[in-house]
């Protein structure tokens, strides 16, 4: 029997609720832990990240997709 894993949650940019790989989704720190931030606001804030001389956020392949029990 195979399993897989995919997260439902609050975006902290937006607050909507998205689907997300546990262990894939970016994040951004928020007042000591990391929240998870959908492909939106990722495109959203990049380009304020690279005015600043921040580096863009990374969105890496399955980020928004479920995960393998075997990745977990």
């Amino acid at each position: 029997m195979m399993g897989f894993a995919l997260v439902t949650g609050p975006c902290v940019g937006c607050g909507r609720i998205f689907c997300y790989s546990p262990t894939k989704v970016p994040s951004v720190r928020v007042n000591g832990s990391r929240e998870p931030i959908c492909a939106g606001c990722v495109a959203s804030a990049n380009p304020q990240r690279i005015a600043n001389g921040l580096e863009p956020i990374l969105i890496v392949p399955g980020a928004y997709d479920a995960d393998d029990e075997s990745e977990l």
